[in-house]
């Protein structure tokens, strides 16, 4: 490695790994607030949490590449510009292709690199993702009695106490209703104070309840001619055992997630699409042989051989028919017709899911390729404009960046969004971003070939003072 590749990839390792490091920060933090309400309250261990953080950072790598790659080439150029060290580089006989081409190599290395996670890492850790997500936000939250409020978290019971503690175990005024036999306030428990306390790891919850009354109420349902028995009990202590198992994390089988698209690599997404896209030509082969034992009289357009008319009945004179005769083919073909509509509508239904099905596994398939070009895109935005901005830091490249990743955000959506719906191709839709910010980075790179003065203010405003002043001695000279 030469002198120049050092000293440029020395000036672009630093502010690459710091500003990718941001990035995936920002990415989950973005995740937490979306979800952190679902998880508040729910006792989950510092242990689950860093795990879904880790398969979510995971899935974040290869979003957070391309701009990663954006903000480290701007501050890197931008820095090397501001420093006048691009300068002494031209002018020792280096052009700035030659000067950029360390960091162009990397950015092609980290195309191969984000391609491979998300082809062969993401998907799996997808899969685990998801799945854990999914049993975090089902679990239930954690055994909280409020005050004055009826809490039937515990399956079969409702609590309700009149004031806790400081302690957060000890309790006031206890009213518990059993609704384990499914026989209504048939059992109800009545106590002065009580203190519950978890053992087991958790799994149970032993409440104690102090000075109070069991009421109990046994409804007659045989034969006999007895009334109903109530019975009422009096207790110094009485201890009641809760199971919590319903309060613990459930680990779902991952399997069930598996079939999910975000779950699959390439082939397995290419292997998907072209089996929708088979049953897609199976099913509209199929419509007219479907809808033809619809029709019972003559059409030339229904057989498949229509050079054969052999089998098909032809349609009586009306004259030869009576009115009940005529009333009731009337009836039948408006039957025969709501048919066919019905039949016609559930086909177009079940093509349009259909092809939506093979779009959206195409779509992500496609995905997978262009989001890792994307760093090669962002490379020839970032290096080109530094080199003409000429300012290093934190301050313009990470507002310039920001504007070029909305961009690149808002048109990878909308050809997605074209694709699924199929108004465009879905290599189309998926290479849209791409498309459009390509011509954007050669303008650029070809300006900072050129040691073009595009985003100078000076240069702008000199031009506008030359352009005033020769307006105002032109406006002299006629007067």
């Amino acid at each position: 490695m030469k002198k120049i590749d050092r000293l440029v990839m020395g000036a672009f390792i630093g502010p690459f790994i710091v500003t990718f490091s941001v990035v995936v920060f920002i990415l989950l933090l973005q995740f937490l607030i979306k979800y952190l309400d679902e998880f508040v309250g729910k006792g989950i261990g510092i242990g689950v949490y860093a795990e879904l953080l880790l398969y979510c950072s995971i899935n974040m790598v290869t979003t957070a590449l391309p701009l990663s790659v954006l903000i480290s080439s701007l501050i890197t150029f931008g820095n090397l510009g501001e420093h006048h060290e691009l300068t002494a580089i031209k002018s020792s006989g280096i052009s700035l292709l030659r000067a950029i081409l360390p960091v162009f190599m990397f950015s092609a290395a980290l195309v191969f690199v984000s391609f491979f996670f998300n082809n062969i890492i993401v998907p799996k850790a997808n899969l685990k993702f998801y799945s854990l997500l999914y049993d975090m936000r089902t679990k239930k939250a954690s055994l909280n009695f409020k005050e004055g409020v009826f809490y039937d978290g515990i399956p079969g019971y409702r609590i309700k106490i009149a004031k806790k503690y400081g302690d957060g175990s000890s309790v006031k005024n206890v009213i518990v209703y059993n609704h384990a036999s499914g026989k209504g306030n048939s059992e109800v428990i009545i106590a002065d104070s009580g203190h519950f306390t978890t053992f087991g790891h958790e799994r149970f919850l032993s409440f104690n309840l102090f000075n109070g009354n069991s009421y109990s109420e046994y409804t007659n349902t045989g034969n006999n001619s007895r009334a109903d028995q109530f019975v009422e009990s009096h207790f110094s202590t009485s201890k009641m055992i809760f199971n919590l198992e319903s309060f613990q994390l459930k680990r779902t089988q991952e399997q069930l997630f598996s079939n999910n698209r975000y779950m699959k690599s390439v082939s397995e997404l290419g292997y998907i699409t072209d089996s929708v896209r088979k049953e897609f030509i199976l099913i509209q082969a199929n419509g007219p042989a479907n809808i033809r034992p619809y029709y019972n009289y003559f059409n030339p357009i229904l057989p498949t051989d229509t050079s054969s008319k052999k089998g098909l009945k032809p349609l009586p004179a009306l004259k030869a028919l009576t009115k009940e005769e005529i009333a009731i083919a009337r009836n039948r073909a408006v039957n025969q017709a709501r048919s066919i509509r019905a039949f016609a509508t559930s086909n177009k239904e079940r093509l349009g899911y259909v092809n939506s099905d093979a779009n959206l596994f195409e779509v992500e398939k496609l995905k997978k390729y262009t989001l890792s070009f994307a760093c090669i895109i962002m490379f020839l935005i970032g290096a080109p404009l530094g080199a003409i901005i000429k300012k290093g830091g934190l301050g313009v490249p990470l507002l310039i960046s920001i504007v070029f990743f909305i961009l690149f955000y808002v048109f990878s959506m909308t050809g997605e969004k074209w694709a699924k719906e199929g108004i465009a191709p879905a290599i189309l839709g998926t290479w849209f971003a791409n498309l459009m910010l390509l011509p954007i980075g050669l303008f650029f790179l070809r300006q900072a070939r050129n040691d073009s003065r595009l985003l100078d203010a000076d240069y702008y405003i000199t031009n506008i003072k030359k352009f005033w002043t020769k307006k105002v001695t032109n406006n002299h000279s006629v007067s």
